[in-house]
């Protein structure tokens, strides 16, 4: 209750939910619906409560492009405004990379491609008159290709790294074995997962699974899906883990689909967020087997 809940109303209403009928300072069934919309359009979990990766998402939900110098600093700066700015780029032909509001090394040189190529001073810094030029030059419609887009379609990762294994669930260590050319680092694993992404980016990781155990039955197999762009690789990989499942005798309900968990957005090669609820001893060794002969043959063919 009080000024938190008020801060949370205003910011969802700048964003264009409907607070109308919300308690201005209490967190009502209404607060929660809204916050669920929220997080369902930005490809969370549908919790209803305010945790800390819904709140992070929130306020980048209000920078709008121009409200600010955007650069490159560590850690990355995040927001609406810098997926804007990966938007128009992308559409001009130059590559930020994925579409997913954070403002990475990729960003930064295509931003510096683009004021070599106007003339300007050439800083990777999204400065003011590096956005009007930006604005004037960049195409209307909305239908434009992204380069993002086409590359997704047609460029192979060249990353020679290992597949990087993420979680606390006991299935890590056993897919570990299973899986030529993996490694796991368990404080990375625990620790913020901005920094084990980081590690992972700077490994030229061929691509991540992380596996998590959650009280709910089945299991869920995750992609990275933002609210402008989607991985088409992940999806691939997700789908094709879950079609050997499901060919297999367990008796766990199957469920594909994307999402913007932290994990899957601050890592920058093909991942998969795997979610299991309690299984068998002989169920495990049907998903380890399934999983590891998938990503096997995925990553390095």
């Amino acid at each position: 209750m009080g000024a938190s809940v008020r801060d949370l109303h205003q910011r969802l209403a700048a964003l264009g939910f409907d607070v109308a009928t919300a308690t201005p300072d209490v967190f009502d069934a209404v607060t929660t619906s809204l916050v669920e919309a929220f997080q369902r359009s930005r490809g969370l979990p549908l919790t209803g409560v305010v945790d800390a990766t819904t709140w992070q998402r929130l306020v980048e939900a209000g920078w709008r492009l121009g409200d600010r110098l955007l650069y490159l600093t560590k850690p990355y700066l995040r927001g609406d405004d810098v997926a804007d700015l990966q938007v128009r780029l992308s559409k001009l032909g130059f590559d930020p990379g994925r579409i997913d509001g954070l403002f990475g090394p990729l960003l930064h040189h295509a931003l510096s491609e683009f004021q070599r190529n106007c003339a300007l001073t050439v800083d990777g810094t999204l400065t003011r008159r590096t956005l009007l030029e930006l604005q004037r030059v960049t195409p209307s419609a909305s239908d434009r290709v992204l380069v993002t887009d086409v590359r997704q379609g047609v460029v192979k990762t060249q990353a020679e790294g290992p597949i990087v294994l993420h979680g606390t669930s006991p299935l890590v260590a056993e897919l570990l074995t299973a899986l030529p050319a993996s490694t796991y680092d368990r404080e990375r694993a625990i620790g913020p997962v901005d920094q084990f992404a980081l590690w992972a980016n700077e490994l030229r990781a061929r691509g991540v699974i992380s596996i998590e155990a959650v009280p709910d039955d089945g299991i869920a197999l995750h992609y990275w899906s933002g609210y402008r762009s989607y991985s088409r690789e992940g999806e691939r990989l997700a789908s094709r883990v879950a079609a050997e499942l499901a060919n297999t005798p367990i008796v766990q309900r199957l469920t594909v689909a994307g999402m913007a968990l932290p994990v899957l957005r601050e890592t920058q090669m093909t991942s998969l967020h795997i979610q299991h609820g309690e299984i068998s001893e002989d169920e495990r060794a049907h998903v380890i087997r399934a999983i590891s002969a998938v990503a096997g043959d995925f990553f390095h063919n």
